[in-house]
């Protein structure tokens, strides 16, 4: 059975892998002949070999398909293209907790009719609301979608809106978050926002319904946490632990979890549901033996519902996520052989966790979460349950957690490109305080109308991280690496089931051997005299890698969305870490544009840099940041590993006259290698354009052009692509941005030069290679092509 459950579950992940979804009169023709194998009648061992194998390969077969039409269903819902952008008038219910954001709130939403004659929007959605931005005066000046509404929204509300909808559209580069495949497991088929409207209204202050019911309750709790702890620093550690709403917990404080190895403990994680449920049973089973109820009813069984139901209560007030729906299975499936005296193996058990998992989200396997649950739990398994060691608690306890982390190393180096090398200290003291005191104080805060839980909640709390804080300050707090191939991966897993082995087996220090490639591999660099460029895709802005063999460019990082996120945070600095660069030689920041500079801050606080290069003001938060900063001027330049930099724009003049746009004060650099140059020309518009075709017309010349201001009607000019002439064109510009870019007449100034264009929202991030095999080009939404994608 457990090996077919394996094989089921390779065969969902193999799915997970594909570009497209294979037509469904393929699983006839496929599993058709292996499930005649299974019916042979021979019973030779030459037979029953090829029926073992025949069935294994079934398994993997159902499996495949399984998650197939799984996907085929839900994908079969989607906004149709033609609605995109356009504004539509639905009546639908607040179907989440809605999340505070800087400029207003974010819920997801049931729609259960539309006003609008033709339109088919698909029944689950996310919404957007924003608030009016308002000047001094407090009229109104912008309004990105919609002005103040008369009140809040609630969970469980019916509302009639005016809504905005797009596709799920996110961006996709190397090591990068992949919405589109989130939004497809939590089955939200648009997003988008709600509109200004008249007619706008609540309809219904609340809609009876159990799932809404849970969100009004989860909401009731995080206002309660809100009045007693007010701006308590760690209040919103309390409310994600409680309801596992993260939203409020700031990235510093994220920071220092994930240093020290205790983000999983800052959710409603399977520890705490498992702790929960183990607690609520303990409880039942001892006071069901104290009374006249275990004449008739098993303790046992008692206890074993109670906490069953205690671990969906928790799992309920945690939204139900789809970590904490995992959790739920796995603990059902131990419940239920408990129950019905099946605990023959602890392996059994998990192997039908693991198959329940599977059939109800398919998805699972693509969460980091998925593998290091099950992958703790087989350590443990591994590595301590068989060991049948009669030492004390303690050192169970110390060699469990050892244990654990070892064996975590290859899927945390694999996922994440980090570990925390203090993770086993932390875990030892976080473990048992979040576990056994603050979750609990957390939820009779939640529950009982005492403000005492919550407030020395909230003490534990500042003391435990008050410890992480020290712990996440040591210099090597962390082990950082490239992404690891599969294959080191593989073996790092092989080396670490050697190493952990029941003792008796010989020569361990193989294991070690196995351990070394995923440890020492150096990432992959350019040869001496080469160059790497990727643009990354962040959406509306700019941000890209400049690579040669031993030093790194960053040139513009992106946009900043609020005072907490950023594509530095989020983008450039995963993928600096993914593709091995711990350090950068130079950033450069070509103006103060948000959608160009919103990154540079984070990236200057997570990445060692030796100098940032920028148009900025000397009194820019950025610039008091860097260790060494420069002001861009023409004529400087450099040399790395036989590649030239050069800085085109701007001139010196740039910068003593006012009214120039920030814009046209861009740092234009054009690199220039042995196999091709780049040109790298930020936002600067026909002034600019104009300046350099006048100055250094000769200097233009490129076969790799970042196209000027993402494509805008102020950039481009005919005369500067045909100085240009490039060979490949790159714009950088977000999924149908409000700005329209690139508008039609720029394209067109390309098309009609035979010029190749590419677009990351088209294509995702775009990888150019110039080495001695000549100039290589990789769209990475279509190299890395997956079935979900837009």
């Amino acid at each position: 059975m457990r090996s077919s459950i394996l094989a089921f579950a390779l065969g969902v992940l193999l799915l997970q892998t594909r570009p497209e979804l294979p037509p469904s009169w393929t699983a006839a023709i496929l599993l058709l002949p292996l499930t005649m194998l299974l019916a042979l009648r021979d019973k030779g061992r030459a037979a029953r070999r090829i029926q073992q194998v025949a069935g294994l390969a079934l398994a993997c077969g159902v499996g495949f398909y399984w998650a197939a039409g799984y996907a085929g269903s839900r994908m079969a819902v989607s906004l149709p293209s033609s609605l995109e952008g356009v504004d539509i008038r639905v009546v639908g219910v607040v179907a989440s907790l809605p999340q505070s954001t800087e400029r207003g709130s974010r819920f997801e939403f049931d729609v259960e009719r539309q006003i609008t004659p033709g339109a088919l929007v698909p029944r689950h959605i996310s919404l957007n609301w924003y608030r009016a931005e308002r000047n001094d005066a407090g009229v109104g000046v912008k309004s990105i979608a919609s002005k103040q509404l008369p009140q809040p929204f609630h969970a469980g509300e019916r509302w009639q809106l005016t809504v905005r909808l797009h596709r799920p559209h996110g961006t996709v580069n190397p090591y990068g978050f992949d919405f589109e495949l989130w939004a497809l497991e939590q089955n939200i088929r648009a997003v988008g926002s709600i509109r200004e409207d008249g007619e706008n209204r609540r309809l219904d202050e609340f809609v009876a319904h159990p799932a809404y019911l849970v969100e009004r309750v989860r909401e009731s709790i995080r206002s309660r946490f809100n009045a007693v702890l007010g701006d308590a620093p760690y209040r919103a550690v309390l409310v994600a632990l409680a309801i596992g709403d993260q939203s409020g917990i700031p990235q510093d404080q994220w920071k220092t979890f994930w240093r020290t190895g205790v983000g999983h403990l800052i959710s409603i994680s399977g520890l705490h549901i498992t702790m929960v449920a183990a607690l609520i049973a303990g409880l039942t089973g001892w006071g069901w033996r104290r009374t006249a109820l275990s004449l008739h009813w098993p303790a046992r069984k008692a206890a074993v519902l109670a906490g069953l139901i205690a671990a969906l209560t928790y799992s309920l007030l945690a939204g139900f996520s789809i970590p904490t729906q995992r959790t739920l299975y796995m603990l059902a499936v131990a419940a239920f052989a408990l129950w019905f005296d099946r605990l023959s193996s602890a392996s059994r058990v998990l192997a039908l966790a693991l198959l329940v998992v599977l059939l109800l989200d398919p998805w699972a396997v693509l969460a980091p979460g998925f593998w290091l649950s099950f992958g703790a739990v087989t350590v443990i398994l591994y590595a301590v349950a068989l060991r049948n060691s009669r030492e004390g608690w303690f050192r169970s306890a110390v060699r469990t957690q050892v244990a654990v982390s070892l064996g975590l190393l290859p899927l945390l180096l694999g996922l994440f490109q980090q570990v925390s090398l203090v993770s086993p200290l932390a875990n030892a003291f976080a473990i048992p305080v979040v576990s056994f005191l603050i979750v609990p104080l957390t939820l009779l805060g939640a529950i009982l109308p005492f403000d005492w839980p919550l407030h020395l909640a909230h003490w534990l709390t500042e003391w435990s991280v008050a410890l992480l804080h020290w712990l996440a300050a040591l210099p090597q707090a962390t082990w950082e690496s490239h992404a690891p191939p599969l294959w080191a991966v593989l073996l790092g897993l092989a080396g670490l089931a050697w190493l952990l082995a029941p003792r008796g087996l010989p020569a361990r220090w193989v294991g070690a051997l196995l351990l070394a490639p995923l440890l020492f591999l150096p990432a992959d660099r350019p040869a001496p005299g080469a160059v790497w460029l990727t643009a990354l895709d962040v959406g509306q802005g700019l941000a890209a890698v400049v690579q040669t063999h031993d030093h790194a460019l960053v040139y513009d990082t992106g946009p900043g969305w609020n005072s907490d996120t950023d594509s530095g945070t989020r983008i450039v600095v995963p993928h600096l870490r993914g593709a091995g660069i711990r350090h950068l030689d130079g950033l450069t920041v070509s103006h103060a544009d948000n959608d160009h500079s919103g990154g540079a801050a984070s990236i200057l606080d997570s990445v060692p840099t030796a100098w940032l290069l920028s148009s900025l003001p000397e009194d820019s938060a950025i610039v008091a940041r860097a260790e060494r900063s420069i002001r861009c001027l023409a004529g400087q330049h450099w040399q790395w590993d036989g590649v030239q930099f050069e800085v085109l724009h701007p001139s010196p003049i740039a910068y003593v006259e006012a009214r120039r746009k920030t814009n046209d004060r861009g740092c234009v650099i054009k690199v220039t290698s042995a196999y091709g140059t780049l040109l790298l020309t930020a936002d600067i518009e026909a002034l600019s354009e104009a300046e350099l075709l006048a100055r250094a017309p000769a200097k233009l010349r490129a076969d790799v052009l970042i196209v000027p201001h993402h494509g805008s009607r102020t950039s481009s000019t005919q005369v500067f692509v045909d100085a240009v002439d490039p060979h490949l064109a790159l714009f950088t510009n977000g999924y149908r941005n409000r700005f329209g870019h690139p508008r039609p007449e720029v394209v067109a100034r390309y098309e009609v030069r035979h010029i190749p264009l590419l677009r990351s929202d088209r294509d995702g991030a775009i990888i150019v290679v110039f080495d001695k095999a000549g100039i290589g080009v990789t769209a990475w939404r279509r190299a890395a092509r997956r079935y979900w994608y837009d």
